[in-house]
């Protein structure tokens, strides 16, 4: 069941309204009931799978924070042990509670390796027939969010749920379930447990961020995807400035695709009174590659951030190593070393999620190995910014660093939309082959959009750049929590004004977007992930 069809429509109102009718104790049983109806709807074959890694994490997340409670239970009883004592139990509770991690994250990352990476290898030996196994809907999504659950149990930042149909809702909540966000238990669980008293405040913020994401996706990403599938699928017909443009077009593409369907996510869970993170703060904004990430795909930039960048950077091993290696590569080099280990671990994992073809490992290498060089060669950008009596706050400095990190960004973008790695360094040379034959300007109109669509695209990017831009210059960047600036503006105007807005969005939704037979208006890119 996509979300721009009317089947999703019409099924997350009836959710809303169920919702508000039943008791608050039993509103997060209508959710569930919700979330696996929809699941069953889109992915009946591999409903198992969820159930699977439901049950799994649930029990191992009881059993680790049993381990949490009875340690310290003990340690408050026998206040009267040693140091060495205390140190001895504590080493001993945290190799029961690693062993039980390590079991689940085998099983529930065991699940998502052989469906998702290895399933063609099964069926290129013969293990298994071709289409044998169907990927589960967001099997990345609700695996790594299961993941951080066992990992903050296992840190002792949260307790395990003691009720099992209560989690299976947290790992299945229905909106986030296509493409996310990633959420965590502490953020998101207790809206979800607790249930909210209806406010109509909460509808009409739910209702704007479910048009605007329909607006990104129908308007803009479905229009532009015409030209990057005629170009991409097609490469060998294209060179020089028609690549490049596909290329430019895609990162618009994938950008409101994304952030188009997070918006709906969010804009149903919002309806309900139910915050989900923001999984985007305008990322063609940022002033650098790292700024980028820590703006795009939020919720998987930090959980890669804290599970993986952190406990690598900061491990007595790539410590030591970092070190030994300083008599070799300087001090510098030595003292970054666990942190370039980490930038690498983090973006190919960031690759892996993606997908295992080779094409994403390149793109997460493309993105560390950007990353890493802007860290070893930062003192001589600054020198020579010195150098050069740059004033870094003028807004000249800015923009370049915007539109630079912009261009960055879009040649990375190479790599996940081509068919493979080779293709992807086929068509990035070509951009550097002139056109032969028909000028660049009849090549462009040939790509499937006319004259009204590019005028289309320019008008609406241009509305949503200024809104975009609006945010950026109302509301400073946090961890994914501070509310929308143009939301607060809007609910200052009269009502007229508010409800004048949201019909004009909506006419252009149902006057502008993308429909049809043969076109397939609900393939969001993120949702085989």
């Amino acid at each position: 069941m996509a979300f721009t069809s009317i089947y999703f429509i019409i099924f997350a109102l009836a959710t809303v309204i169920a919702y508000y009718i039943t008791p608050i104790r039993f509103r997060w049983v209508v959710l569930l009931t919700a979330s696996y109806v929809f699941y069953l709807l889109s992915s009946p074959k591999t409903f198992v799978f969820v159930l699977l890694t439901t049950v799994v994490t649930y029990f191992g997340g009881r059993y680790i924070s049993g381990c949490n409670d009875s340690h310290k239970a003990y340690m408050a009883e026998h206040k009267e042990l040693s140091r060495s004592e205390k140190k001895e139990l504590k080493a001993q509770n945290q190799k029961k509670k690693r062993r039980m991690v390590a079991l689940i994250l085998i099983i529930d990352f065991g699940i998502l390796a052989v469906l998702k990476y290895f399933r063609y290898y099964l069926q290129a030996a013969g293990i298994l027939d071709t289409g044998a196994l169907l990927i589960p809907l967001g099997i990345s999504f609700y695996t790594f969010q299961s993941a951080a659950y066992i990992f903050d149990i296992y840190r002792n930042k949260i307790d395990a749920d003691t009720n099992i149909a209560k989690f299976a809702l947290f790992t299945a909540f229905f909106p986030q379930i296509i493409q996310g966000p990633i959420s965590r238990h502490d953020q998101l669980a207790h809206q979800l447990y607790e249930g909210n008293r209806f406010a109509y405040r909460n509808l009409t913020h739910g209702a704007q961020l479910i048009l605007w994401g329909f607006f990104k996706k129908l308007v803009i990403a479905d229009r532009v995807a015409i030209l990057c599938s005629q170009v991409f699928n097609h490469h060998t017909d294209y060179t020089g400035g028609a690549v490049f443009v596909a290329l430019l077009f895609y990162t618009i593409q994938i950008y409101a695709d994304f952030s188009g369907g997070i918006d709906i996510a969010r804009g149903v869970a919002q309806c309900m009174g139910i915050d989900m993170i923001d999984n985007f703060r305008r990322p063609y904004f940022a002033n650098s590659l790292s700024d980028f990430w820590n703006r795009w795909h939020i919720s998987l930039s930090f959980w890669c951030r804290d599970y993986i960048f952190y406990p690598v950077a900061l491990s007595k091993f790539f410590g030591k190593a970092g070190k030994n290696l300083r008599s070799i590569f300087g001090d510098r080099v030595g003292k970054l070393f666990p942190a370039i280990i980490a930038q690498y671990c983090t973006f190919l994992t960031i690759g892996l999620w993606h997908g295992a073809d080779f094409k994403f490992i390149a793109y997460g290498l493309y993105n560390g190995t950007v990353i890493v060089l802007a860290l070893l060669l930062d003192p001589y950008f600054k020198s020579a910014i010195e150098k050069l009596h740059i004033n870094v706050n003028a807004w000249w400095w800015k923009a370049f660093q915007i539109i630079r990190t912009f261009f960055i960004v879009v040649f990375g973008r190479i790599f996940p939309k081509a068919a493979s790695f080779g293709v992807a360094i086929s068509m990035f040379l070509s951009i550097f082959r002139p056109n032969v034959g028909t000028p660049f300007s009849e090549t462009i109109m040939s790509l499937g959009l006319g004259s009204i669509d590019f005028a289309i695209l320019f008008v609406c990017c241009g509305v949503w750049f200024i809104i975009s831009l609006i945010e950026e210059r109302n509301s400073k960047y946090s961890d994914g929590t501070n509310s929308s600036a143009l939301r607060a503006i809007l609910d200052e105007k009269p009502l007229a004004v508010r409800w004048g807005l949201f019909l004009l969005l909506l006419a252009a939704v149902l006057a502008l977007g993308i429909y049809g037979p043969g076109y397939d208006a609900s393939a969001f890119i993120y949702r085989g992930f």
